[in-house]
Formats: C-alpha cells, sequence, structure tokens
C-alpha cells in the first residue's frame, strides 16, 4: 500500500485499470472451468473482449483526439474479412491454432491501418459533423463493397472477382469470401484467452500513447487547435495519428470477433453497430477508458440476461440507457459519487478535509 501511495496519480489508476481486467479474467475463466455460467452468457466472453477492444480504441479518436467518428466499424470489418482470409489461407500451413490466431490478428491490424491511412489523409482537416459524415460513408463504403466482394483460394494462390464466385475460376479451391452471403466455415479460433490478452495490448498501446509526447500533442490539438498550430504542432499529423491507431486496434478485435463464429456476414459490421460502439463510450464517459470498459462489457451482457423476460427486454434496455445517462449528466449525482469515492479514498485516522474556506481561517470542513 505504501508503494503504490508513492506512485503518481496516473500511474495509480493504470494499474488499477489493468487489475479489473485481470480480476475480471480470472472470475470468468474459474466460472467456466466450473461450468457456473450458462451456454449462451458463455458464448458471449468472446464478443465481451471485443467490444471492450473497440470501445478503448474508439476512445482514442471520441475522448483523446476529440473527433467524431461513425465508421468504426467499417475498420473492424475490413480486419474481420481480412483476418479470416489470413487464417484460411494458413490452414495446413500453420499448425498451432493459437499461432494461426495471432498471425490473423496481426494481419487484420495492418490491412486497418491502411484503411485507416487512405481514409484519414484526405480527411483529417475535417472537424466535428464533417468528419462523422465522411466517416459514416466510409464505414457504408466498405460494406457495399464487401458485398460485392468474392475472394477463393486453390493451388495458384488468391483469386479476387466483384462479380460473382463462378468469375473467380477456382480450381478445387475455397470461397473465402461469397459476397453478401460473406464467409462460411470459418474454423473458431477465438478463445477468452485471446481476448483478454488482446484486451491488455490494447490498453497498453492506448495508455502508453496518451501518456507520451504524442498523446500530450493530440490533447493539446483537442483542447485548442490554435494555439497548437502557434507552437509548431502538426495538427494533421497527430489527428491522423489517433485515428490510425484506432482503425489499427478496431481491426484486431474485427479478426476476433470474425474468428468466434463459423459464418460471418457484411450486414453485420454496418451502422448500428458504429452507434452501439459509440454507446459504449458516451456511457462510460468520453475519455475514461475505464468507463468505457465497465459499459461495453455490462451492454453487452445485459440484452442476454433480460432476454427471460421475453418481448420487453429491448424496452427494459433501453430505459436503463436513458436512466444512466441523465443519472451521470446530472451536477447533483456526479458530486455525489465524488464525495462516495473521496471517503473510500480516505484513509483510516486522516481528519476530515478542509474546505478553501475553512483553510483560509472561516467556512466548514468539507464533507
Amino acid at each position: 500500500m505504501g508503494m503504490l501511495g508513492n506512485l503518481r496519480k496516473t500511474t495509480r489508476s493504470h494499474i488499477l485499470t489493468y487489475a479489473i481486467v485481470v480480476v475480471a479474467y480470472v472470475v470468468l475463466q474459474c466460472l467456466v472451468s466450473t461450468h457456473s455460467i450458462s451456454y449462451f452468457l458463455g458464448g458471449l466472453l468472446v464478443p465481451v473482449c471485443v467490444y471492450v477492444c473497440l470501445s478503448i480504441s474508439l476512445n482514442l479518436v471520441v475522448g483523446v483526439s476529440g473527433e467524431l467518428s461513425l465508421g468504426h466499424a467499417g475498420f473492424m470489418s475490413v480486419g474481420a474479412f481480412s483476418g479470416l482470409a489470413a487464417s484460411i489461407c494458413l490452414r495446413g500451413v500453420v499448425g498451432p491454432d493459437p499461432l494461426r490466431l495471432a498471425i490473423a490478428i496481426v494481419v487484420a491490424g495492418v490491412m486497418a491501418a491502411i484503411a485507416g491511412i487512405v481514409i484519414g489523409l484526405p480527411v483529417m482537416r475535417l472537424r466535428g459533423d464533417y468528419l462523422a459524415i465522411v466517416t459514416l460513408a466510409f464505414g457504408e463504403i466498405i460494406k457495399n463493397l464487401l458485398n460485392n466482394l468474392y475472394l477463393g483460394v486453390d493451388a495458384n494462390g488468391l483469386h479476387f472477382s466483384m462479380e460473382s464466385s463462378r468469375a473467380l475460376g477456382l480450381q478445387r479451391g475455397i470461397v473465402i469470401i461469397d459476397g453478401p452471403q460473406g464467409a462460411s466455415g470459418v474454423d473458431k479460433l477465438s478463445t477468452l484467452l485471446a481476448g483478454f490478452l488482446l484486451i491488455l495490448f490494447t490498453l497498453t498501446v492506448v495508455l502508453n500513447l496518451v501518456n507520451s509526447r504524442t498523446g500530450r500533442a493530440i490533447m493539446a490539438v483537442r483542447d485548442n487547435r490554435i494555439a497548437a498550430e502557434s507552437v509548431g504542432i502538426n495538427v494533421t499529423k497527430y489527428r491522423l495519428i489517433a485515428f490510425v491507431v484506432s482503425a489499427t486496434l478496431a481491426g484486431m478485435a474485427g479478426a476476433l470477433y470474425a474468428m468466434n463464429y463459423s459464418t460471418v456476414v457484411p450486414k453485420k459490421f454496418d451502422f448500428n453497430t458504429s452507434i452501439l460502439i459509440l454507446v459504449f463510450v458516451v456511457l462510460g464517459g468520453i475519455g475514461n477508458i475505464r468507463g468505457g470498459i465497465v459499459s461495453a462489457a455490462l451492454l453487452t451482457l445485459l440484452p442476454e440476461m433480460l432476454r427471460s423476460i421475453g418481448d420487453y427486454y429491448m424496452l427494459i434496455y433501453a430505459v436503463v440507457l436513458i436512466v444512466v445517462m441523465i443519472a451521470t449528466n446530472n451536477a447533483r449525482v456526479r458530486s455525489a459519487f465524488d464525495a462516495l469515492r473521496d471517503r473510500l479514498r480516505r484513509r483510516p485516522g486522516d481528519g476530515p478535509t478542509l474546505s478553501a474556506g475553512a483553510a483560509n481561517g472561516g467556512g466548514t470542513h468539507e464533507q
């Protein structure tokens, strides 16, 4: 406890974030090994990890960079289909499934990064609503391209077409992506351990970036663009860095998501998915990485937990969202939570904290 007290506040906060993730993984692993959770909830564990990674990565753009992106599902889809294509191509070449999954996730991240650079270079001079509209259009373009994409592999290598699977001209090969029908026969390589490791990797990348010189420059651009330009900060460059890193992490999460199911279709990665990820970020607190983790996990599990009540579960789900948003944006509720947090942090034996007025000789003790 004494060692933690000597650490900086930021370092203590990061340690607490990592500790929450590790404890959650240990608890879930114990529940799975003892068969203490239902089959349906067990099937949601990998998607929970995926959405946590997506929430953390989008927070880098929305919270740290201060921009509104509505195309996160587009980067997720790029990673999903490129990752499963790499996984199928490596079938029989790379033996251990964890190694094949790791390679597929890396390939997915690279392809999503390329997509992030392609879309980011021309639009990073835009801000606010304009950037949101462009990223929204990008997500829809990617979805429609995937709906018309046919990809196969045989002894001669990869075959690509925008017409039909017959146009691929495969010789005893495998159709990887079959247009709007997506990919089927996918090897289910994703595991809870892989999801946990990807969350740790995503956290490490984002937290180290935020607390680096680059991260401070990104936040300076967010807080005051004119002042940042006046001291020589390249605004477009640092906004692009945040955007591309976020896209890369989203693509890696997409690969993990795709290889958790035997069939993946492009329509899954539509506008609604981007909005869902944005809800995770907003509900957890814009710029609050830990809050985004909690909200992503709870909102992913909540619909399944409420499904037993029948047709009203989506109504209750919506009411919960509204109540939480109203409560978290109420000044009295926030002050009550702050007071409770201060009491929990206060060590036994410490005297009451003096308010500013009391410190100056008049006033009362802070409650």
